[in-house]
C-alpha cells in the first residue's frame, strides 16, 4: 500500500511525531494510522522513560488564582533548556497543567498527573510531549494556597519566579506588593515568630564564637550579638525586611499602616535546589561521533 502525504499528515496530526518517524510507522503497519499512532505512543513512551533520568533545571512557573481570590495555585513545571521553556508546545503543556489544577481542584503532583484532559491524562501528555521535543519534561511541584478569609494574589517575575501571598485586610494592590517584595527578597519567616529555635540557637552560636574573637568583655559580647541577632531576623523574615518599593518602611509597618496581615507566602524558582550539570559541547560531538 502506497503512503500518502496526507497519512503522513494525518499521523502527525495526532501524535505530533517527526514526518520520517510518521511514514515510517505507516509503512511499518501497510497504512494502518489506528495501530500506526498506538506503536509511536509506545515508542514515545519508550523514549520519555529514557529521557526521565537527564536533569530538568529549566523551564518555567505557573500561578492561577480563583475567581473568588479565596484559591490559588503555584506549579514549577520543568524542562532541560531555555529554549525548550520557551516552546509554544510547551508553554501549552503549562497552560493546561496548571488549569487542570484548579479545575479538578487537586494539590499533589500525583493526582494532578492522573487528570484527565481532551480524554488523556496529564501523565500521557507530558510523555507525549517528551518524545515531539526530545527533552526531557517534568511537573517538578505544586502547591494548593486556599483560605476561609482573607484573599490570595499572585505575581510573576518573568517565568522563573513566581509568589502566592494569602492576606487579610489588604486590597488586590496591596497583596501584588507584597508578593513583588517576596520575589525580590526572598525571606524565609513571615516574622521572627515563625524561626524554628534550631536556626536561631545556630545563627546566635556562629554569632558568639565571631564576636568572642574580638577579644571585647562578655557584657560587650552580648551585647553586640543581640544586635546583630536582631539584624539576622530582620534580613530573613518578610515583616522585617524593608519594603523594595519603599526602603524607608519595614514590611510590618507597611501592613499596620493598612490595616493588614499576611498569612502565608509561597515562593517558587525555576532549578532552586536542583544541581545542574555544566555541558560540555566538545565531549558531547565527541561522544555522538564515536557513536554513544
Amino acid at each position: 500500500m502506497s503512503i500518502t502525504a496526507a497519512m503522513v499528515k494525518e499521523l502527525r496530526e495526532i501524535t505530533g511525531a517527526g514526518m520520517m518517524e510518521c511514514k515510517k510507522a505507516l509503512v511499518e503497519t501497510e497504512g494502518n494510522i489506528e495501530v500506526a499512532v498506538e506503536n509511536l505512543r509506545k515508542s514515545g513512551a519508550a523514549k520519555a522513560a529514557k529521557k526521565s533520568g537527564r536533569v530538568a533545571a529549566d523551564g518555567i512557573i505557573k500561578v492561577i488564582t480563583s475567581d473568588d481570590n479565596k484559591t490559588a495555585y503555584i506549579a514549577e513545571i520543568n524542562s532541560e533548556t531555555d529554549f525548550v521553556a520557551k516552546d509554544s508546545n510547551f508553554l501549552k503543556f503549562a497552560d493546561t497543567l496548571i488549569q487542570a489544577a484548579m479545575d479538578n481542584n487537586v494539590g499533589s503532583v500525583e493526582s494532578l498527573m492522573a487528570c484527565e484532559v481532551d480524554g488523556k491524562s496529564i501523565e500521557q501528555a507530558r510523555t507525549d510531549l517528551v518524545a515531539k521535543i526530545g527533552e526531557n519534561i517534568q511537573l517538578r511541584r505544586i502547591q494548593k494556597i486556599t483560605l476561609d478569609e482573607g484573599q490570595v494574589g499572585c505575581y510573576l517575575h518573568g517565568k522563573n519566579i513566581g509568589v502566592v501571598v494569602a492576606a487579610t485586610g489588604a486590597d488586590e494592590e496591596l497583596i501584588k506588593d507584597i508578593a513583588m517584595h517576596v520575589a525580590a527578597s526572598n525571606p524565609q519567616f513571615i516574622d521572627a515568630d515563625e524561626v524554628p529555635a534550631e536556626i536561631l540557637d545556630k545563627e546566635k552560636e556562629i554569632l558568639v564564637a565571631q564576636a568572642q574573637d574580638s577579644g571585647k568583655p562578655a557584657e560587650i559580647i552580648e551585647k553586640m550579638v543581640e544586635g546583630r541577632v536582631r539584624k539576622y531576623l530582620a534580613e530573613i523574615t518578610l515583616k522585617g525586611q524593608n519594603f523594595v518599593k519603599d526602603p524607608d518602611v519595614t514590611v510590618a509597618k507597611l501592613l499596620k499602616n493598612n490595616n493588614a496581615d499576611v498569612l502565608s507566602f509561597v515562593r517558587f524558582e525555576v532549578g532552586e535546589g536542583i544541581e545542574k550539570a555544566e555541558d560540555n559541547f566538545a565531549e558531547e560531538v565527541m561522544s555522538q561521533a564515536r557513536g554513544n
